[in-house]
């Protein structure tokens, strides 16, 4: 049996208004809803068009609720469907949302991957592998992520790369220099940098044994390994010894000048 719209107020809560069915408060709606199915006093609604307007609010709320998240910054489409699927929004209503978020430019995940390029190349010490990984764990898709990490240009991934190998070489000066290039090396591959980068800065730092250096940094392990060996009989002792410093990048002949020393003293 068919219901007639008797009136319909405005909620103090601002795009929200309240729809009564012979002269009893029924439903509310959102003024979208109100201005797309043109409900207007004296019209008749059968239940099922009730439950329909209902539905339709419903989607109403959860697309506002995307808008207001997308207002604080930009996200994927992935990220606005688990916000929604943590609202419980049904996934077909989900799919609406975001096709029309798509259709506005709302969503658009290569001027979110690019942006997002952008800000990490200048804000961050990520290579364009780690970049890369982040933004597919956001659900942007591979063409997208690469044609974004143009916007990070190897001159750039040069130099922040670069600001990364000083900082770990004035930190490891008591490597192995061996030791510390590989160290480097792999350092830099974790942060995210490829091979062809990595050699750019190791050209560029053109790194050089101190014999100085090295010979500090060889006895300064050398002591603390005796330490631990030095329950152990001499050869023995001086056999872990020397498994140890060969393990840690040091040279076999650099390891038996220190072995001679020891012996002398």
């Amino acid at each position: 049996m068919a219901k007639k719209i008797t009136a319909i107020a405005t909620q103090k809560k601002a795009g929200r208004f309240n729809i009564y069915l012979d002269g009893k408060y029924a439903f509310s709606v959102s003024e979208d809803v109100l201005i797309k199915y043109r409900l207007a006093k004296g019209l008749e609604l059968d239940e099922e068009m009730i439950e329909h307007l209902q539905q339709a609010d419903l989607l109403s709320k959860a697309y506002n609720k995307a808008l207001d998240h997308l207002s604080y910054q930009l996200r994927t489409k992935k990220e606005i469907k688990i916000y929604l699927t943590k609202l419980e929004v049904p996934e077909n209503d989900q799919n609406q949302i975001i096709s029309k978020l798509v259709e506005l430019n709302l969503l658009d995940d290569l001027a979110y991957a690019k942006s997002y390029v952008r800000t990490a190349a200048k804000t961050t010490d990520k290579g364009p592998f780690v970049i890369a990984q982040k933004l597919k764990q956001k659900g942007v898709a591979e063409e997208f992520i690469n044609e974004a990490l143009i916007e990070f240009s190897l001159e750039q991934q040069v130099q922040t790369a670069l600001k990364l190998a000083e900082k770990f070489v004035a930190k490891n000066k008591k490597l192995a220099f061996q030791a510390l290039k590989n160290k480097l090396y792999q350092h830099l591959a974790t942060k995210g940098f490829s091979s062809e980068t990595i050699s750019l800065v190791l050209e560029e730092l053109a790194l050089k044994k101190d014999d100085t250096l090295q010979l500090e940094a060889l006895r300064e392990q050398g002591a603390k390994l005796l330490r631990r060996y030095q329950r152990y009989p001499q050869p023995e002792c001086f056999f872990k010894l020397k498994q140890a410093l060969y393990r840690k990048g040091f040279s076999l002949s650099e390891i038996e000048r220190y072995l001679a020393e020891i012996t002398a003293e």
